[in-house]
């Protein structure tokens, strides 16, 4: 007799359900752990603020004022305090800015003192070099905080309409350039002025201006070629007839523009660029 076959076992749970709930045990175990950390000692949580809002905050409220939750009634205690703080350092800061201007004002004031002073001893030691060449009468001195000025009269050098020095102006060029080799080293600019009335047509000298530039020019190179003088220290310019000092409407006014002025920087000012 034939043996009967035994049955097969039933058949076990689909593949997907297995990797389905190996995914629920690990998602469970996960807000396990998150439950856990989130559980927090609420006395050591307390004393965590208080010690960092005593040692941060602003307020001398500190830990109380949170501990207590009177942060907010704290704090607007405290405004007129932070008001009158910040007045205070607004007022320094102004108190500070103006010190800072008046000090700047002042170096500034003791600055152009000390640029007068040499200017007046530079002009008290030519006026005396003058005086003992007999040129006191021939030249006029003044100064500024910036340089000295010496101012001759034109019709002293020049013959009318003409830039080159007179044979006879030779003697007075020679001491007024001795006076300036003792300047080494300051700035010396040599100026050329003239009066209003239109140079002559038959004038090489297209107008006053070319005329009172080669004036100085001639001057300048006069100095240059008598003195130990750095030629590169002595400028020259001519400014025409606009820069007068006296009325052209009258022959007195004209004969006082028609000059030749000399500035000595002092040497603060002396700049050869």
């Amino acid at each position: 007799m034939a043996k009967r076959r035994p049955e097969d076992p039933p058949k076990g749970a689909p593949a997907w359900q297995s990797t389905f709930s190996d995914l629920m045990n690990l998602l469970l175990c996960f807000f396990v752990l998150l439950f856990s950390m989130s559980t927090v000692d609420a006395e050591k949580f307390q004393l965590v603020i208080a010690s960092l809002s005593s040692s941060m905050s602003i307020l001398p409220a500190g830990g109380a004022s949170i501990g207590d939750g009177d942060m907010v009634g704290a704090g607007v205690n405290q405004l007129e305090f932070l008001d009158k703080y910040y007045n205070d350092l607004a007022n320094s800061k102004s108190h500070t800015e103006s010190t800072t201007e008046g000090t700047d004002a002042n170096a500034q004031e003791q600055y152009e003192q000390m640029e007068l002073s040499e200017s007046e001893q530079m002009a008290q030691d030519i006026e005396k070099q003058l005086d003992n060449s007999s040129l006191k009468d021939m030249v006029d001195v003044d100064f500024t905080s910036e340089y000295v000025q010496l101012s001759l009269n034109g019709a002293l050098l020049f013959e009318s309409g003409k830039s080159e020095i007179m044979q006879e102006a030779y003697p007075v060029v020679n001491k007024i350039s001795t006076i300036l080799a003792t300047y080494q080293d300051n700035l010396i600019e040599i100026e050329g002025h003239t009066d209003n009335v239109p140079v002559s047509a038959r004038s090489k000298y297209e107008s006053n201006d070319v005329l009172s530039m080669y004036r100085a020019l001639s001057v300048a190179d006069y100095v240059r070629a008598n003195t130990s003088l750095d030629p590169s220290h002595i400028k020259s310019s001519g400014r025409g007839d606009y820069d007068p000092v006296a009325d052209n409407s009258t022959a007195e006014g004209r004969a006082r523009n028609r000059r030749v002025e000399i500035k000595v920087y002092n040497s603060y000012n002396s700049d050869f660029n």
